[in-house]
């Protein structure tokens, strides 16, 4: 029984084993402090403002979304580009699985993607049967990329097989599709835990690495997406493989969206500055940056 586990372990084992995951959460924090101090303050310009707004997973994701609500929330990307012209539109529009065929449906931009949380978001805590259901239901019905959360509980159990199998078979599910893996960096507590889950959720297939549900706090924070950074590029100079990072959670206003941006740029570098590679999981965050571009409040969303 010991010789048939020792090789699916080790597999985990080892695939860690060639990233430093031993961090000390005090020398992180001062880097960060020290990155966005002397960094971010260059990057308050108005063409960051409007990449970001480009950048932004447009969400909706509350127990009182229906379908006239969810049409409403589309209508309004629609006409973005009427009232807007000179400006991109947002990246994409994410909401729960039952309503991506009403999305779908009212969608009239071919740039703006679809993408809807599945696998029993935001716990993740259901059977695995449930979870490739829900997401191969959510990409029947027309969702372009899916954002899932890891198995927090068996992280933090050591139980990496059990997280990474089912990251595996849900990203067999997506096929060509983007799957976004969400870490919930705030139920993982350490920068080790968070380097630790990044490296495993690229390992077992995804496209994107998220920070948070916004379910849970705390959400999103610049010592998580730095740690999660530095992953992405150690992951691709071990592996030759891009994977895309996403802040989501508690991005409140437009300097907060500048610190992850700058975070991107800088540990990331330029090659990570576009949506293929860099989203925004937010909704108030639009009409802030709307707002701050065109020098008048606007609440258009």
């Amino acid at each position: 029984m010991e010789n048939n586990n020792t090789p699916k372990m080790s597999k985990y084992e080892a695939a860690l084993a060639k990233y430093n995951t031993h961090l000390n959460d005090e020398e992180i924090a001062a880097k960060v402090a020290q990155l966005i101090e002397e960094k971010a303050p260059a990057n308050h310009t108005e063409a960051v403002k409007k990449f970001l707004f480009n950048c932004i997973d447009l969400t909706t994701l509350n127990s009182t979304d229906n379908d006239p609500s969810v049409m409403q929330f589309v209508q309004n990307v629609n006409r973005f580009e009427e009232t807007y012209p000179d400006l991109k539109n947002v990246a994409a529009i994410c909401v729960y699985p039952y309503f991506a065929e009403v999305v779908k449906d009212t969608l009239e931009v071919e740039e703006v993607k679809i993408a809807c949380v599945s696998a029993g978001f935001p716990s993740s805590q259901t059977f695995i049967e449930v979870k490739v259901a829900e997401t191969a239901m959510a990409l029947m019905e027309g969702a372009d990329e899916i954002d899932v959360v890891i198995s927090v509980g068996k992280f933090l159990a050591g139980d990496y097989e059990g997280m990474c199998d089912e990251l595996q078979e849900l990203k067999d599910t997506c096929k060509e599709h983007h799957l976004k893996v969400i870490l919930e960096t705030g139920a993982l507590k350490s920068a080790e835990n968070i380097k630790k889950a990044s490296i495993l959720s690229m390992y077992s297939g995804a496209d994107f690495i998220k920070t948070s549900t916004g379910k849970q706090q705390p959400a999103a924070t610049p010592e998580a997406a730095y740690v999660m950074c530095q992953a992405i590029k150690e992951y691709y100079q071990e592996t030759g493989n891009k994977v895309g990072f996403k802040p989501a959670g508690g991005i409140n206003t437009v300097a907060d969206a500048i610190v992850y941006y700058t975070i991107v740029k800088e540990v990331l570098g330029d090659e990570w500055l576009s949506n293929e590679y860099f989203r925004l999981g937010t909704s108030r965050l639009a009409n802030l940056l709307l707002s701050d571009i065109l020098g008048e409040e606007t609440k258009f969303f």
